[in-house]
């Protein structure tokens, strides 16, 4: 809710295409605002979940491995498996890095 009530329209309309809701059919001015709640709302909940999942991520690893977070900037985890350290970063969602990052992947 307090991030509700610091929403502010000016600011968020600023950042935000005017043709998108066009192409969405918002004609009027409690759609505008009906829109930019759901999709704050919506991205907020992402957040939240992401968040949830990195903490459950170290969690299970502290537990496994007897770790915790890295210390490193950019990096959640770090663990020893089998003599081999393991680097890791955790990320949820649809865009979990651009297309170089996937391009360098190694998938075994």
């Amino acid at each position: 809710m307090e991030s509700i009530d610091n929403l502010k329209l000016g600011k968020v309309m600023s950042r935000t295409n005017p043709y998108l809701f066009k192409a969405k059919h918002v004609l009027t001015a409690e759609e505008v605002v009906r829109s930019v709640v759901d999709a704050h709302i919506s991205s907020s909940e992402e957040g939240i979940f992401g968040e949830f999942l990195e903490g459950l991520a170290i969690f299970i690893c502290g537990k496994v491995y007897g770790d915790r977070k890295s210390s490193a900037d950019g990096i959640d985890l770090e663990f020893e498996k089998d003599n081999i350290i393991h680097i890791v970063t955790i990320k949820s969602g649809l865009n979990w890095g651009n297309s170089s990052q996937k391009g360098k992947m190694s998938f075994t």
